[in-house]
Formats: C-alpha cells, structure tokens, sequence
C-alpha cells in the first residue's frame, strides 16, 4: 500500500556536466596559482613549445675591430683578404692557438750579430778552480724568463728575430736561471756562492724518457772520522744540495725547498721535498767531499702526461706506458714572446710560470676550512681533483753514489703541464699553453762556500750499468749483485737510459723546428702569400745561421718586408732595467 513519493531533489538534473577542456584559444586564460579544480595546468603549459626567437646578428664595435687590426673598419666595403682570413679561423680552425703578433721596429745592424754571452768577472781561485761573477745579462726573475734571440731577414713574418744560443755551446748551467750570487768557473759547470743557498738550474731539462747525469762534490761536509760515533757533528766546508726542480722553483731557496723541486741534502744523505726532510740513505752514509752523485730521472711519455692533466688517465686501462712516438698530431707549442734589449744584448722576454695556490697549500695546509680543503686534503694522485697536485705514474727518480746504487727517494712526481703549472695572472698572460720548455730540470744549491761540478756525459765518472756508451753499443749487463741497480734492456728511446747532453741536442733542434713553424704560421696569418712579402720574383734566401747584415740585399730586403707588414714603428725596441739584488 505503498505510495510512490516523489523526489524532493526533482528539479535536479540527473547528470553532471562535464569540465569543458581548455583549446590553445584558451590557455591564455589559465590561472597564475593553481587550484584543485585545474592541478594540471603547469603541465598543460610546460607542453607547449615555445616560440624561437630570432637570432641577433652580433656585430662587433669600432674599437674591437680596430684593435684587431681589420682594414677597412671605417669603409663600407669589407676587405676581402680579412674575411677570407676570418672565415678560415672562424670555421675550420676555430679550436686552433696561433702567436701573438706584436708591431716592433725595424731590427738595427748589431741585431744580425751572434749573441754574446755574459762578461765574467774574476772574484776568487778556490779548489785550483777561478770562479767569476756573471755580469751584463738579465736574469729571469719577477715573473719574466729571457732567452737569447737574434735578427734574420728569412724570418721575415716572425719580425725578423728568431732563437739563438751563447757560448759555452754545451749542456751546462743557465746564466740567466741562476741566482744572482751564484759563481761560475769559464765552463759554467762548475759553481759556487758565499751567499746562503742559492740555486743554479741547468739549460736542458727533462720532459719524457729516462735521463742520467752527475754532480762531485768539489767542497761540502768533511769524510766522517772512523773512530766517531754515527750522528757526530762533523766539519763543512759549505753545503751542497742537488736534484730536480721546475721553472716554478725559487732560485734564492735549496733545492727540495717547495713542491716544485725534489732535492738530496748532503747532512745524512736525506732527501728533501716541501723542506721536509727524511731519511734515505743508510745510517752512516752521507753526501762528502769528494763523492759524485748520479741522478736519474724516469718520466712517462708526454701522451700519457697529457691524459693526466685533461683527466682521461685509467689506472685499469693505462697500465703501461708503451706508446708510439709522436706523430704529426702533437699538441701545439705556443711560445707569446717579445724581443726586448738588455745592455748590448737582444732576448727574448715572455711569461714565466709561476707557483699556484694548490701546492703552496699543500707544503702549509692552511687550518681554515674552505671550500676546497676536501680536495686539497686528499694526497697528490693521478686522478686528483685539483690538476696542480695530480701525479706521473711510472715516474721516479734514482740515486747512485760512486757508482753504487742508493734507492729512489722519489716516485710519483708532480705532471707539470699546463693546466698544471700557470703563468702570473697579468695582462697578456695566457693559460694553459706549452712553450716546450716546461719540465723537471737538473738543480744544484750551494751554501757558504760550498761547491760542486756536474756532468751530463757521455763521459760520465761513474756510468751506471744500463746506459748507452758513446760508441753505441749496448753493455750486456744484467742485474749486478754488488749494486742490485735494476736494468732496462727496452729498445726504444723512451725506455733506455740516455745522458743528458743528448737531450741538449734534441732540444736545439726543437727550438729550430719550432722556430719554423711560428714563422709558417705567422705567414698563413697573413693570407698566405709569399709574393705580398717576397716581391715574388726575388724571395729572401733561407739562413739559419749568423747573418752578414752588410751582405747584398739584406737591407732592402728588411725594408720592404717591414713596409709591407705595416710596422709603423720608429726608435728603439724596448729595453729593459733590472736592478741589482
């Protein structure tokens, strides 16, 4: 009996009507914060493409174009030769360093002549030996380094001045790379100072390969009685420490001083790293009068160096270092260099590299926290995270006395290629190049009297087993017993051991291929076309010797080429005061 009741809700509609879906029309009307009701409108508007803008074409102003040197830069119509220039840089060789070119003048006649090496003065005769004081030449110091140049008309792109070398033409001590209290004898091998330590870097240095040299100790701590106990003072006269350090290492501190040199202390025959000395040799044996030490250095090929200095080094992959030699794809060496005169004599001033605040922190941690004192804590290794404290695997160096095999003080030596070692921060300064003279370098400080003598062979005092003689041939030696030195029967250059003087002769060599190619380069910069400087039918004849400044065709020769290039300049080139310290 039951009555059928109608809903009270009867005006309702039964259904809801659905959310109508927003058009493109329509999403400029989405909502700035979003609600329950519309949660995906942020995605809805992340969807949507965005429309391209239009590139600005980017033009530079009128003073960069003139700082550059274009021609032109006030005309309407662009210079063809320029832009033909700037397409080949801009596209093909974007990732390509060239030189910095510099507008100099005119070189005078005395430019043509051999450079002369320093004046020495006679101070005193010790050890039937006359030492001098080198004067009239500049040293490198505030963070300059000089090298000696001279004038040649064939290089007529490179401003006519190219590389050159001083007497003594052998391996010996660098008179420029030298403290300025340091005393020579007439060969520069042998030195001695009455000063504190100061240093003496020699003019070859060691890049890849395996090199031996050796140094006597002409006069240093006194041979220790017999009857005396171990650890008795014993007489000097004068100390002498020897080793390796690079271009970063001070010349006015010994050698083990810093991170950049690694050093034997005479005094228990200790060595030295970060002026913190340690225990090496034997308890009774030390570095004395009369002894000569022989230091090798191991260090791997500059292909591997490279990996660990760009951070592509594997230990699980990199296990060896047998590589090829190098072929035409080596990096480039860029050497930004500028003529400048000393007194009579003509070098070559460019940027010294200097230390970095990574190692200094690494021979004084600092007790502040910053930011990278995580990094900084970890020790030295090939991977690390900061490049200046990253380390050579299979690098060492060896130590023999009177021809008896010591040990290796060191191993894992720090990589020194750029980004590793950087010039001061300085206008005009560029980072991360390689002038190719970067490297571990033979070092010798001496102390109040304190002298030594080196030699870089072949003739060495006390050969070590596995090096190659003069004549050639190769020792069959194997391991000996009385000296358990480790031998290397590798045939390659890189894995035998070789004296130093080779290494002077590859690295002229260098400094004449790579005086070349600056001058290729310089000329392709110019569009390359020998005619413009060359006159086309007469081109300057090729000389890398001393040139006759008086000879037939050398002056009108530098006139039209320097013309031609727009030098522009008059007077003198840039001369150069260094006080006396």
């Amino acid at each position: 009996m039951a009555e059928n009741i109608p809903s009270r809700r009867s005006s309702t509609p039964s259904t809801i009507p659905q959310k109508r879906p927003l058009g493109l029309e329509d999403e400029q009307h989405i909502p700035a914060v979003s609600s329950p009701l519309n949660p995906d409108f942020a995605t809805s508007r992340a969807r949507r493409p965005a429309a391209p803008r239009e590139q600005r074409e980017k033009k530079e102003s009128l003073k960069k174009r003139e700082a550059k040197g274009a021609d032109g830069a006030r005309s309407g119509t662009p210079d063809s030769q320029a832009s033909d220039r700037k397409t080949k840089k801009g596209t093909e060789n974007s990732s390509v360093l060239s030189l910095i070119r510099y507008k100099l003048p005119a070189p005078n006649l005395t430019d043509f002549d051999p450079p002369k090496p320093p004046i020495l003065v006679p101070v005193f005769t010790k050890l039937q030996r006359q030492f001098h004081e080198a004067s009239e030449h500049v040293y490198n110091r505030k963070g300059f380094r000089y090298t000696h140049c001279i004038a040649d008309p064939a290089f007529t792109f490179s401003q006519f001045h190219r590389l050159s070398e001083t007497e003594p033409f052998s391996p010996r001590f660098d008179y420029e790379d030298a403290s300025s209290h340091i005393l020579f004898d007439e060969r520069a091998q042998t030195i001695t100072t009455e000063k504190g330590f100061r240093m003496a870097r020699a003019n070859v240095g060691a890049r890849e390969g395996k090199w031996y040299w050796e140094c006597k100790i002409l006069s240093g701590v006194q041979p220790a009685d017999q009857n005396e106990p171990i650890g008795a003072a014993v007489d000097s006269s004068g100390h002498v420490r020897i080793g390796f350090s690079r271009r970063e290492a001070s010349l006015d501190t010994p050698v083990g001083f810093d991170a950049y040199s690694y050093g034997l202390r005479d005094v228990a025959g200790q060595k030295v790293h970060m002026s913190r000395p340690k225990d090496f040799m034997p308890p009774g044996e030390q570095i004395c009068e009369g002894d000569v030490i022989g230091l090798e250095i191991n260090l791997p090929s500059l292909t591997l160096h490279r990996k660990v200095v760009e951070g592509s080094y594997n230990k699980a992959v990199d296990v060896s270092d047998d590589v090829e030699p190098h072929g035409a794809e080596a990096p480039d060496i860029i050497r930004d260099r500028l003529p400048i005169r000393y007194k009579s004599h003509l070098y070559f001033e460019q940027f010294e590299y200097q230390s970095t605040k990574e190692l200094e922190e690494l021979m004084n941690p600092s007790p502040i926290i910053t930011a990278n004192s995580t990094s900084t804590n970890a020790a030295p290794n090939p991977n690390h995270a900061l490049v200046a404290l990253r380390t050579l695997p299979f690098s060492c160096i060896k130590v023999y006395k009177n021809g008896r095999y010591m040990g290796s003080p060191f191993t894992d030596l720090l990589a020194f290629l750029p980004p590793a070692s950087k010039p001061l921060h300085q206008v005009g300064a560029r980072d991360g190049l390689d002038d190719g003279m970067l490297g571990y370098f033979p070092s010798v400080s001496v102390f109040r009297g304190g002298a030594a003598e080196v030699n870089f062979g072949p003739d060495f005092w006390y050969p070590p087993p596995d090096i190659i003689p003069p004549d050639g041939d190769v020792d069959m030696i194997g391991v000996d017993s009385t000296t358990n030195a480790p031998t290397n029967d590798a045939p390659t250059s890189l894995k035998r051991l070789r004296p130093l003087a080779e290494r002077y002769n590859e690295q002229i060599a260098e400094d004449i291929l790579y005086d070349v190619i600056d001058e290729v380069d310089l000329w392709a910069q110019d569009g390359g076309k020998t005619e413009t400087l060359k006159g086309g039918s007469n081109p300057t004849p090729t000389v890398l010797g001393p040139v006759d400044p008086r000879a037939p065709g050398v002056d009108a020769s530098i006139a039209e080429a320097g013309a031609v290039l727009g030098n522009g300049q008059t007077g003198e080139i840039k001369e150069i005061v260094q006080e006396e310290e």
